[in-house]
């Protein structure tokens, strides 16, 4: 079975060897995704606007691939302070909050400083 591949656009992708997401059958992989603003390659300060760009981002992708948010089965979080948690545990409610995936938020350094989480996912048809 043959993998679809999908880019976000990102000179980073390309760069590091890696695509947004790949599709194999039924699974859609998405990559861990950051709060850049790929239109104009922008960070926003706040945590909150950071987690609110990933899963643009994310769910772009997840369109491409023919999948919706709902289809999401498992959600890593990546926060780079735990304070955080409690700034972005209501806007995820809101998005997330009827799917319900399994979810694990963990504390540890991202590659840029100016990044302040990452969000990965992945989604099952059916």
């Amino acid at each position: 079975m043959a993998a679809t591949l999908i880019s976000s656009g990102s000179p980073f992708e390309k760069a590091a060897g890696y695509s947004r997401a790949v599709v194999k059958g039924d699974w859609c992989f998405v990559s861990g995704t950051t709060g850049y603003d790929y239109a104009t390659m922008t960070m926003p300060e706040t945590v909150e606007e950071q987690a609110r760009n990933c899963l643009k981002t994310i769910e772009g992708a997840l369109k491409e691939a023919g999948f919706l948010l709902s289809d999401v089965v498992r959600n890593h979080y990546y926060v780079t302070d735990a304070s955080f948690a409690d700034r972005v545990f209501p806007f995820f409610g809101e998005v997330f909050g009827d799917i319900r995936p399994a979810a694990t938020m963990i504390v540890c350094d991202l590659i840029r400083p100016e990044m302040l989480i990452e969000i990965e996912v992945t989604a099952l048809k059916g």
